[in-house]
């Protein structure tokens, strides 16, 4: 019950910072970046539809072949989004003011309203249907891969808004608003905190294991690998730091063994002891 209710406000929360996004900066600047939100910007700056309407009205036929498709229970856990953001972005409209016309500052700031929103709507196990409603439905047909299929569907909705409204421009300034809140609802959904990872080939291993656990207090996670190339088995080491811990490490693995093989990758959130509790 309580994780219910803490998904309900997180959806709500969400839906508003998206609402924002949308009437502040998107639709008044008639950036259509993508989407059900993109399709009602043509239609709003086209016949003086609002937008909140325009999305409902296209979310029906998705919800009715979505119910077909894909089941009850995917539509009643996109119904509250998809109603809520409508009915938020109608009654928000003509109480926010529009802070500016600067289409790069607009695309770039309607982006981190979007894109946190449908992160922390994603993150409480809601979704606004739209796209993501239609790219799954598309998938039943196709088995393509949805990311792609979002990805076709948004540039899509782009190029119809550039062609609409004349102005490559305002096409361009639209893909920045994509890319800037896809790269925030990962980053919401994933974590903004980024850690390490570090693999590590040695002969050393286990003098660099019992370094690493003494000196960071940092696990340690010990696999047999083989070479390809000379078919020799060595023992492979896995450890996750923080970035501060990353210089520390380093030294750590080559005042041991000068010769060692490091690969270093990002790591967007880590669960467990040591780092962050999942709730």
């Amino acid at each position: 019950m309580a994780q219910n209710v803490r998904d309900i406000l997180g959806v709500s929360l969400g839906v508003i910072l998206t609402a924002l996004g949308l009437d502040m900066f998107l639709i008044p600047n008639k950036i259509a970046a993508g989407g059900v939100g993109g399709i009602a910007t043509i239609l709003y700056h086209m016949i003086n539809v609002p937008a909140g309407a325009a999305m409902l009205a296209l979310n029906v036929p998705l919800f009715i072949v979505s119910f077909y498709r894909l089941g009850l229970q995917f539509c009643l856990r996109s119904l509250y989004g998809t109603v809520a953001l409508s009915l938020v972005v109608d009654m928000l409209a003509p109480m926010i003011p529009v802070p500016t016309h600067n289409l790069l500052l607009a695309s770039i700031y309607g982006g981190v309203l979007v894109g946190l929103g449908l992160g922390i709507v994603f993150r409480s196990h809601g979704t606004t249907g739209g796209t993501d409603m239609a790219a799954a439905i598309l998938r039943t047909y196709t088995g393509a891969n949805v990311g792609q299929l979002l990805f076709l569907v948004d540039a899509t909705v782009v190029l119809a808004a550039g062609v609409t409204f004349r102005s490559a421009e305002l096409a361009m300034y639209a893909m920045i608003t994509i890319f800037v809140a896809s790269w925030l609802i990962d980053a919401v959904q994933e974590g903004f905190k980024y850690t390490k990872a570090f693999l590590i080939v040695s002969d050393l291993t286990a003098d660099i294991a019992a370094a690493i656990i003494k000196e960071l207090d940092r696990g340690v996670t010990a696999w047999t690998a083989r070479g390809m190339y000379t078919g020799v088995e060595r023992t492979l080491l896995l450890s996750v730091v923080h970035r501060s811990e990353v210089t520390r490490l380093k030294d750590i693995v080559y005042s041991i063994d000068p010769r060692a093989f490091i690969v270093l990758a990002d790591v967007h959130e880590v669960l467990g002891e040591g780092f962050k509790r999942y709730r």
